[in-house]
């Protein structure tokens, strides 16, 4: 794998009790493991109000610090991996107020989707794909879909639980990250210098 990508995993979901941040942690785990260098994105650390830019995120004249500060780590990765929550039939409102922040930040850059959800997150997945092709982001074709009834461990309704991912679910991922790193790579003479 190519070292020379930064691929910025992003946490989609913002709820206290959340299975994002178990989900991301795995994800991270099996990539640097692969040789990946990552740089988590959570979105709840970053704390984003509803979008508050006078400008549009296209012309680049962040005013806000949060904006600023958010603008910086999705300037310093050439991939990413959202992982994502389903929500009824999509995916959570805080992954698209982040992406409507930022226009050069994500132009011309890779990603790879992994849901998670009863039903594995692919509604959400499915949904967040015309929104990162809007802002130019090349998403690649393997998913990692996450079932909270068979890669988790519940021991009740409200528990967060244990990722304990099935058999198929590592090389899933290790095929998506290749794909991401090989996209990236291939997408970084069409970026602008910073």
């Amino acid at each position: 794998m190519n070292s020379n990508i930064t691929i910025g995993i992003v946490v989609g979901s913002t709820r206290p009790q959340r299975r994002g941040g178990i989900v991301a942690d795995w994800v991270q785990q099996v990539a640097e493991a692969h040789g990946a260098t990552v740089e988590l994105l959570d979105l709840a650390a970053f704390d984003l109000p509803m979008l508050d830019e006078p400008s549009p995120a296209v012309r680049g004249d962040y005013t806000r610090p949060h904006t600023l500060r958010w603008a910086a780590a999705v300037a310093g990765c050439d991939a990413f991996v959202f992982v994502v929550p389903e929500y009824n039939h999509s995916f959570p409102a805080a992954v698209k107020n982040a992406i409507d922040y930022l226009f050069a930040e994500w132009k011309d850059k890779a990603a790879g989707l992994v849901g998670y959800g009863v039903q594995g997150g692919v509604r959400a997945v499915e949904a967040l794909r015309p929104v990162l092709a809007e802002v130019g982001i090349a998403d690649v074709r393997t998913q990692v879909c996450v079932n909270l009834m068979t890669d988790f461990v519940l021991t009740g309704p409200t528990d967060v639980g244990r990722i304990v991912p099935a058999g198929h679910q590592e090389p899933t991922l290790r095929r998506m990250l290749d794909e991401v790193v090989a996209w990236a790579g291939a997408l970084r003479g069409l970026r602008a210098p910073a």
